[in-house]
């Protein structure tokens, strides 16, 4: 099967996103598929870069580390030509969203999209944002998706929270795989010799972006009380964006320098090492559709700490492979519950052992055989977007005009929901 991914963000970017699509794609060659991922240029370019087809982008959109395509589709139809895909495959629903439509419409091509995120958590990087974008955005990603053949929502949460925003497209429950046996071969030792910190030490983590609405803020307000609360303990924060200062200025203000530990974004075995280091991973997020952060944290060993919300819950069993506590707990009730699991040796190795366990669920070859099982359902059950005309050698002009069409189709009932 041949596969062209459409997305906004991939490597070197280390969001969720970038990783999803990076992982499903590597997966996807190894089942002797062929995959061509369509992506913006980034800032830092990967060297002898094989698969993937950039387009230009003005990279670090408004500070948000993602970068946003120029309104210009390049050679992405000749790209395409030449791959001759079987499925269209798109990860956003705007930008090249927008070209993964219109590739699939003209094409004739069934077309997936993952609804990877809740767009309307993320219009703070807009210049206008208010109440109205959120609702549009929102409106934007159920739009495209019922323009779509089908929907992979990555979490069960999100599958029903999709339906119930009005998504007609079949949806198929479709998690993101991870690495297993990458994040389970990190060395903890290495990463803390490296940097300093003790190898008794009892090391509160966190991955991912440092960003608003990652609820970072109050991650940092716990972990604090909880570092002060334990006498050799350390918080390790691993990732960059554009909340760095306010953190850094929640750490200093509790006085907590000496034990707080910011790496930047790490890759690799780096990445792999730092997981491994943890004895918990602390998680405030509401605004994960997929908590692939936590299945990886789990994959190296560690145990979880998290606010329950769609996607978190879908991962986490309380009291099972971590503590869940409720979306309204203070910062002083988190502190509490990941003191009392790094305290508890025989809960604490309770909750290793159920973690562990839950990432083998998540396998990334597992989760690509069943992705590929939902790509050949679309394949066969496409009956065509372009409407039958009889013409035995269909002008490819008149094919481009009948997918402006559909587009324009998905667009004006997008808009008109927005407004109402």
């Amino acid at each position: 099967m041949k596969i062209a991914m459409f997305t906004n963000t991939y490597l070197p970017h280390v969001g969720g996103v970038a990783r999803s699509v990076s992982c499903f794609a590597e997966a996807y060659r190894k089942l002797g598929h062929e995959c061509l991922v369509i992506a913006p240029e980034f800032e830092e370019e990967i060297p002898d870069e094989k698969h993937v087809y950039r387009v230009p982008a003005v990279t670090n959109f408004n500070d948000s580390g993602f970068s946003f395509r120029i309104p210009f589709a390049g050679d992405v139809g000749k790209a395409l030509d030449e791959f001759e895909p079987d499925i269209i495959h798109a990860h956003h629903p705007f930008l090249l969203g927008d070209t993964a439509l219109r590739s699939a419409y003209s094409r004739d091509l069934p077309i997936v999209f993952t609804h990877h995120t809740l767009y309307e958590e993320y219009t703070n990087y807009l210049p206008f944002d208010s109440d109205f974008t959120k609702k549009a955005a929102a409106e934007i990603a159920t739009g495209f998706a019922n323009g779509t053949s089908m929907v992979f929502a990555p979490s069960g949460s999100v599958a029903d929270l999709i339906k119930e925003r009005g998504v007609e497209s079949p949806v198929v429950v479709q998690p993101t795989g991870i690495a297993v046996q990458s994040f389970a071969s990190g060395q903890g030792d290495r990463f803390r010799s490296k940097h300093e910190i003790p190898a008794d030490a009892m090391v509160i983590g966190h991955v991912g972006r440092i960003a608003k609405e990652k609820n970072l803020a109050y991650l940092a307000e716990a972990c604090c009380t909880a570092v002060t609360d334990l006498e050799n303990a350390y918080f390790v924060l691993v990732g960059s964006g554009e909340e760095e200062d306010e953190i850094h200025s929640i750490i200093e203000k509790n006085g907590l320098s000496e034990r707080f530990l910011a790496t930047g974004s790490l890759s690799g075995d780096d990445l792999y090492d730092a997981y491994a280091s943890f004895d918990i991973f602390a998680f405030a997020s509401q605004s994960e559709t997929q908590g692939l952060v936590l299945a990886e944290a789990m994959a190296g060993g560690a145990p979880v700490v998290a606010l329950d919300a769609p996607g978190v819950r879908d991962v986490m069993t309380d009291g099972e492979n971590g503590i869940m506590l409720k979306a309204e707990a203070t910062p002083d009730e988190f502190a509490a519950a990941t003191v009392s699991v790094l305290t508890e040796s025989e809960k604490l190795e309770k909750l290793r052992k159920g973690a562990s366990e839950t990432a083998e669920a998540f396998s990334e070859m597992n989760m690509a055989r069943s992705a590929i099982e939902a790509y050949e359902k679309a394949i066969n059950s496409h009956t065509g977007w372009i409407e039958e005309t009889g013409i035995e050698n269909f002008d490819k002009i008149i094919a481009n005009i009948e997918g402006e069409l559909q587009l324009l189709k998905v667009k004006a009932s997008t808009i008109s929901a927005a407004l109402d």
